[in-house]
């Protein structure tokens, strides 16, 4: 038994030793890609070093996202990392709501992150930040009005 438990430990010194010498993946344009998905928002992120500047489908974030709830998720890589104002990003959204694209800014801009400093992986992962949120809308059942709600019950 103490055989299997030494080889098993073995195994699992040789996978930290893989994982931890992870190389940046950056474009032969200084840039790291990722994509992010959120509901049925897809986002494509590349991040770049520069002064801050977001701009989402052509246009600045702020503009584009106006709610500050809005910016504050796509900022929150950045703050947690203490990297806020040191990239500059540009990305563009498809599909789905407001609120569904910022999430998908939100895990492309961490996922890239990762890919252009590894080191940053640990944090945003413990964070949540690199798991994409499979929470969907739930389909609408026949002899329902809505996806669970019934139609109104009447006695007579």
């Amino acid at each position: 038994m103490s055989e299997s438990t030494g080889l098993s430990a073995l195994a699992d010194v040789e996978t930290l030793e893989t994982h931890e010498v992870q190389e940046p993946r950056i474009g032969s344009d200084g840039r790291s890609y990722a994509t992010g998905k959120r509901k049925n928002a897809v986002a494509r992120v590349w991040i770049k070093p520069g002064t801050g500047q977001i701009i989402v489908n052509g246009r600045s974030y702020d503009t584009y996202f106006a709610r500050p709830v809005l910016q504050m998720i796509i900022n929150q890589p950045f703050s947690l990392a203490n990297r806020e104002g040191q990239y500059d990003i540009w990305c563009t959204v498809k599909g789905g709501g407001l609120s569904g694209q910022a999430g998908a800014v939100r895990h492309g801009v961490s996922r890239a992150l990762t890919y252009y400093e590894p080191d940053l992986r640990s944090v945003l992962k413990k964070a949540g930040f690199l798991t994409r949120d499979s929470r969907v809308v739930e389909r609408k059942k026949y002899g329902r009005r809505k996806a669970r709600r019934s139609f109104q019950f009447s006695k007579r």
